[in-house]
């Protein structure tokens, strides 16, 4: 495990587009794992940035994302969808065909996990995944339990995590309950794994996640195995340790 300090939220955001591309440059035709939720959109904006200058090409770069939220589809604005449409691809020359995100409305949930899990295998696997962390230590909506789950399934959200979601929506109620998210397996098998975190409010997961027990009660913690894992992470989020 590798961390890396950054002064703030902005510092943060540029040293994990760093990483990122520098794996695009490296590696045109990469598979890269996204993330969404308000973390990773600084480095998305930093990404964007330098494709604008010339410095970064997309063309050949495939994606899979982590989650989508049970019962929104695509032309939803709370969408994840609509996120990564609005906050990265809308905005550099990847493929449409490329990027892959589970499908909320499907509702065969069997069909559904099993058909995300064989595109991901047909891709080759992940070579760098991006992460952010939730405030009960969940990766994509992996949440607290009593095991590791392997692949993509469909999860009933905790109330802490609704909670640091409600922000997104009108009004808490608007929150869906269910998500369809990449397992662990597909996240720990990626070659590599970056993970953005910033603020005060996360410095105790920090802690708990990367310095205490591996265990499913913390589903992040399982990225102390990983043999090659970034945290990159600003002040206020690494102020516990």
């Amino acid at each position: 495990m590798k961390i890396i300090f950054a002064k703030d939220y902005r510092q943060m955001s540029r040293k994990a587009a760093n990483i990122i591309s520098a794996q695009v440059i490296l590696k045109p035709d990469s598979v890269l794992g996204l993330a969404t939720g308000s973390s990773p959109i600084g480095t998305y904006q930093q990404l964007i940035e330098w494709y604008r200058k010339g410095d970064l090409d997309f063309a050949q770069c495939r994606s899979v994302n982590l989650d989508e939220y049970v019962g929104l589809g695509a032309s939803s604005d709370q969408s994840y969808v609509y996120f990564m449409r609005s906050n990265f691809f809308d905005h550099i020359n990847i493929n449409p065909a490329n990027t892959h995100i589970p499908c909320g409305v499907n509702p065969n949930e069997k069909e559904e996990c099993a058909r995300y899990d064989a595109l991901i295998r047909s891709l080759g696997g992940i070579d760098l995944q991006l992460l952010g962390l939730g405030p009960n230590g969940h990766i994509g909506f992996n949440e607290p339990d009593d095991f590791f789950t392997k692949g993509t399934h469909r999860v009933h959200l905790t109330e802490a995590t609704i909670q640091a979601n409600k922000r997104f929506f009108e009004c808490e109620e608007d929150v869906p309950a269910y998500a369809y998210t990449m397992g662990i397996c597909d996240i720990m098998q990626a070659e590599r794994v970056l993970m953005v975190v910033s603020g005060a409010g996360k410095a105790g997961i920090v802690k708990e996640a990367f310095f205490g027990p591996v265990t499913p009660r913390v589903p992040a913690s399982i990225l102390q195995l990983h043999k090659d894992f970034t945290l990159v992470a600003d002040e206020a989020a690494l102020s516990a340790l």
